[in-house]
């Protein structure tokens, strides 16, 4: 649970970002937003759940 809401804060940041910045519009983010929202509920959801925790494993591990 700790990783997914930090990944939901950063690419938050990210967009908030991008959208004062003028690279992302209004309607670009929402549509970002809908396909999370409903890739969230596919068969791949599992899929990429994992890929995102063996990713956050990975940098984890790394030593500076």
């Amino acid at each position: 649970m700790a990783i997914s809401i930090s990944v939901v804060l950063l690419l938050l940041i990210l967009a908030v970002t991008f959208l004062r910045n003028g690279g992302l519009k209004v309607s670009h983010a929402l549509v970002c937003g809908l396909l999370g929202f409903f890739l969230a509920g596919t068969s791949m959801a599992p899929t990429i759940q994992e890929g995102i925790t063996a990713t956050a494993d990975v940098v984890s591990s790394i030593n500076p």
